[in-house]
């Protein structure tokens, strides 16, 4: 059994700042790829930010360039969203998404975490 929790979310002013995290947990051989993805009220998940095993070449949504940053600590599993100068548009459901090997034998699945609610508003 994998498990993706994330944690972090809540009320930000505008222009505030708020640090997601996602920790995964369980029987775990090796993580590949690592991402958030968001859904806001009415509309479709869209991609924010991915990032490889090795922690380089972050992607990022056009949307969130400069704002926010992606990180990730492989001796903890986890993967971080710093996000900064926040508007009213990123308002939304935050997901961590990740490629998980549970077996040296097995192939990666995906895996996705319930989310955690962001909401920027004054």
């Amino acid at each position: 059994q994998v498990q993706l929790v994330e944690s972090g979310g809540g009320l930000v002013q505008p222009g505030g700042s708020l640090r997601l995290s996602c920790a995964a947990s369980g029987t775990i051989w090796s993580i590949n790829y690592m991402g958030w993805y968001r859904q806001a009220p009415g509309k479709e998940r869209e991609l924010v930010a991915t990032i490889t095993s090795g922690g380089g070449n972050p992607n990022y949504a056009d949307s969130v360039k400069g704002r926010f940053a992606i990180s990730r600590d492989n001796t903890k599993n986890t993967v971080y969203l710093q996000m900064n100068s926040l508007k009213p548009e990123d308002t939304a459901v935050y997901y961590c998404n990740a490629g998980i090997k549970r077996l040296p034998t097995t192939y990666a699945m995906n895996y996705w975490g319930k989310g955690t609610l962001v909401t920027v508003s004054s």
